[in-house]
């Protein structure tokens, strides 16, 4: 059974830092320092996605009372394919009863060398139950699209999400796209 715990102890930060690195690219992460700020100040969440005491994963999120942005998500290379990351959801909102949750993918419809993958990545969000929220977005110059479960937002309300609850910076370099039909 997977379990989400708070990181305690360097080997776990540096565990969670491993991945962070290896799972994203550097166009799409934060300064960990940040990450790691916010989580003291209380509006980040940073979880270790781990069953049995050994570390599967990772989640880390962005907090507002009604809604939790899945900012971060991965699983170890070596545990892809077993249904780690549908449980890790699965905990995951069970964590947060009543809120709703949503994602940013790198959008699956823009041509390149990672485009197989990318879709891959969206059908597994569809899978584990995720819903497009048909809002496509231009997050410091990277096309994303949102997924939702058991909410709907659209581009000004996402906007405001990240004006709110991460930073009025952060959100002044969030641009609208069109969605394709």
């Amino acid at each position: 059974m997977i379990s989400l715990t708070s990181p305690h102890g360097v080997l776990q930060w540096r565990q969670l830092f491993r991945l962070y690195r290896k799972a994203f690219p550097a166009s799409e992460r934060k300064p960990f320092s940040m990450i790691r700020k916010m989580y003291r100040l209380g509006r980040t969440d940073i979880w270790c996605v781990q069953r049995n005491g050994k570390f599967l994963g990772l989640a880390i999120t962005i907090n507002s009372p009604e809604i939790i942005l899945l900012d971060y998500f991965a699983v170890e290379d070596q545990y892809r394919g077993q249904g780690i990351g549908g449980e890790a959801l699965a905990a995951l909102r069970k964590a947060y009863p009543g809120k709703g949750l949503f994602i940013e993918i790198e959008s699956p419809y823009e041509e390149g060398a990672d485009q197989a993958l990318r879709q891959r990545r969206k059908d597994f969000y569809l899978r584990c139950g995720g819903v497009p929220m048909e809002v496509m977005v231009r997050l410091f110059g990277v096309k994303m699209e949102l997924i939702g479960w058991d909410c709907r937002l659209d581009f000004q309300q996402y906007h405001s999400f990240y004006h709110d609850n991460y930073s009025p910076w952060a959100a002044e370099h969030i641009l609208p796209e069109v969605y394709p039909r």
